[in-house]
């Protein structure tokens, strides 16, 4: 059976006592109801695995006495998804399924199809709440790292980074669009080494407009085709990144 898996920050990772935070240590008490010596998993996420025994389960403390460690190297690539924000909560899901598709970062994108207007003060909310679905999916996959989430911005905000990547590839309905592995072919030929670093654009419901599409190809982003039908948008981020996973672990 596999030991129930909490997050610490890296903070609060440094001695062999693990206290959990409140919301943590609820889960553990009034949830799981777990014991003193019951085994756990604590992940720190940024590659730390503690495996532990619960030391102390008082009324509304817990803490875990560390038995063993394991550290997970990052992956040799680092994919950012940039995902348009689609209505509802369906985000939450694509944050999920991309944690455990190994995206390291992913950047909400305000778009001109699904118009959301968001102050400084919602943004930051949405972050945290974003932040925490990532949370619970790398503790119920055993993900070894939590992904940056980012705050949702527009395209040009994220543009104006001038962020660089080894490679950018954008789902396209257009017909410019290539195979993806004919991309990856070509930069691996060209470079003699896999990218190190990816970044994946994905268009909300009914794609990006065609200035957007235009403005994130002349950043760099390869068109590539997903199929011949019309993904939702979920769909097409699972898509993307099972693709790149198929591509980076040959």
């Amino acid at each position: 059976m596999v030991a129930h898996r909490f997050y610490i920050p890296p903070e609060n990772c440094r001695g062999d006592l693990l206290p959990l935070d409140n919301r943590e240590a609820h889960h553990a008490l009034r949830v799981l109801r777990l014991k003193r010596g019951d085994k756990t998993v604590a992940l720190d996420g940024a590659g730390g695995e503690f495996f532990c025994k619960v030391e102390i389960a008082a009324r509304d403390s817990v803490s875990l006495r560390v038995t063993g460690k394991n550290f997970v190297p990052a992956a040799s690539c680092s994919i950012t998804l940039l995902v348009g924000i689609p209505r509802g909560k369906i985000i939450e899901s694509i944050i999920q399924k991309s944690v455990e598709l190994g995206a390291r970062r992913i950047v909400p994108l305000l778009t001109g199809r699904v118009v959301s207007h968001l102050d400084g003060e919602s943004a930051g909310y949405k972050r945290e709440k974003w932040r925490q679905v990532a949370i619970e999916a790398i503790k119920q996959s055993g993900a070894a790292w939590l992904p940056e989430i980012e705050a949702p911005m527009s395209i040009p905000d994220f543009l104006a980074r001038n962020a660089k990547f080894d490679l950018q590839i954008v789902g396209s309905l257009q017909k410019d669009h290539r195979h993806p592995g004919d991309v990856f072919r070509e930069f691996e030929n060209a470079a003699g080494h896999l990218p190190k670093t990816i970044a994946v654009w994905i268009g909300p419901e009914g794609d990006f407009t065609l200035p957007e599409l235009k403005a994130i190809q002349n950043a760099g982003a390869q068109p590539i085709t997903l199929g011949h039908l019309t993904l939702r948008v979920e769909t097409a981020a699972v898509y993307c990144l099972s693709i790149l996973n198929y591509e980076l672990n040959p």
